[in-house]
């Protein structure tokens, strides 16, 4: 018993690690390619001002309460696995404000959602939601950043949705279900056995990554990034006078032909 419990604390231990060093990673790689576009640009400004701090508090309050209107679908993955649209404010934060921003409201909306709902999953579905989410915001938002016309927005959350749907499953194959399955205490076997209850073709863990996974975070991305398109330029006007210096620099985002 002493060993076993030595043992989960040490998986705890490894797993809070692990969160940790994943989150300062993504905010090195948004930091870096803002300071890369502020250097292209001949800019020299703060990466976070007090009104973009405002702004990503408002979107992260956004952020979370769609993160708690998570449903599951049970025609696809087991109901441990559960469906949100959080993503689509971290998004059209991360276009109006940058990848640094789009971060932060992933970042914010996790804190938030364990301050008021706990977790149910020994906070690895909080990891996965951060990290597949920034898989999406991340790349989006920096295709974007260096030229912010209708048809990179596009592009951009194309890319963005094909890289969250790849690393999102191969994340969930190698770590997440693993450490899912040893810090809550269900045996692989049962997860993939749940999973076989849904769809027949599942039958081990890359099977169940590629036919219950991967369409989830294609629903996700695909939705996120058809409603961030609809909906970032009406907002443009608003969120072009909550960054007046990003957007001067890089060409605003309600000229004609910008997204």
């Amino acid at each position: 018993m002493g060993n076993g419990l030595l043992q989960s604390v040490a998986d705890n231990v490894i797993f809070v690690l692990v969160c940790t060093g994943v989150a300062a990673a993504l905010f090195l790689i948004a930091y870096g390619a803002e300071k890369q576009v502020q250097k292209k640009n001949g800019v020299a400004e703060r990466i976070l001002s007090t009104r973009k701090i405002t702004m990503i508090g408002l979107f992260s309050a956004l952020a979370v309460i769609l993160h708690m209107l998570d449903f599951p679908v049970p025609f696809l993955a087991p109901g441990f696995y559960q469906l949100d649209f959080s993503e689509i404010p971290a998004l059209v934060g991360a276009f109006a404000f940058g990848p640094v921003a789009g971060v932060m409201i992933e970042f914010c909306k996790i804190l938030l959602k364990l301050v008021i709902k706990g977790t149910s999953t020994a906070f690895v579905g909080d990891l996965a939601n951060f990290v597949i989410g920034c898989s999406l915001v991340l790349p989006a938002s920096m295709i974007y950043m260096f030229k912010k016309t209708k048809k990179r927005a596009v592009a951009a959350c194309a890319v963005g949705t094909l890289i969250m749907t790849v690393f999102g499953s191969a994340f969930n194959g190698v770590y997440l279900l693993p450490a899912f399955s040893k810090l809550f205490g269900m045996p692989l076997d049962a997860i993939i056995a749940a999973g076989a209850q849904i769809n027949g073709s599942i039958h081990n863990i890359t099977s169940f990554v590629i036919f219950a996974v991967a369409p989830m975070n294609i629903i996700k991305g695909v939705a996120a990034s058809g409603v961030t398109m609809m909906i970032y330029k009406p907002l443009s006007p608003m969120l072009k006078n909550a960054n007046p210096v990003m957007e001067r620099r890089t060409g605003g985002v309600s000229e004609s032909g910008n997204a």
